[in-house]
C-alpha cells in the first residue's frame, strides 16, 4: 500500500467526495486505487486520511486535544507519518537502539 501526504493544507469542511475530487484534481491520483492520502488542516490542528478498500471509501480524522503538529512533510519517508500523527517532530525523534542479546559467558 503506497501513502499520498498532500504537503498544502486542505480545507477540512470538505467530506468524502471533496477529499476524493482534492486527489484527482489537484494530486492527480484516483482515489479508488487504495491508497493512503494524507491530508491536514491550514492550522495544523487535524489530519484525515482517506482510503478506498473495493466497497467504498474510509476517512479517518483524528484532531489533536490541544497544540498542533509541529512539523508536516514535504518531502522524505513516510516512516515519519507515525511520529508526525503522535504530535511528534519527526526531524527531532530519535528511535530506541537495537536490543541485542548478550552472549553466553560474558
Amino acid at each position: 500500500m503506497r501513502i499520498l501526504v498532500a504537503v498544502a493544507s486542505i480545507d477540512f469542511r470538505v467530506g468524502i467526495d471533496g477529499l476524493a475530487r482534492i486527489c484527482r484534481a489537484q494530486l492527480q491520483v484516483d482515489p479508488c486505487c487504495g491508497w493512503l492520502f494524507v491530508f491536514c488542516n491550514r492550522r495544523r490542528t487535524a489530519v484525515k486520511i482517506l482510503t478506498y478498500d473495493g466497497q467504498g471509501f474510509w476517512v479517518c480524522h483524528k484532531r489533536l486535544s490541544q497544540g498542533k503538529f509541529p512539523y508536516w512533510p514535504t518531502d522524505g519517508p513516510i516512516q515519519e507519518l507515525q511520529v508526525l500523527l503522535m504530535g511528534a517532530d519527526p526531524l527531532k525523534a530519535r528511535g530506541v537502539s537495537a536490543w541485542r542479546p548478550v552472549p553466553r559467558g560474558v
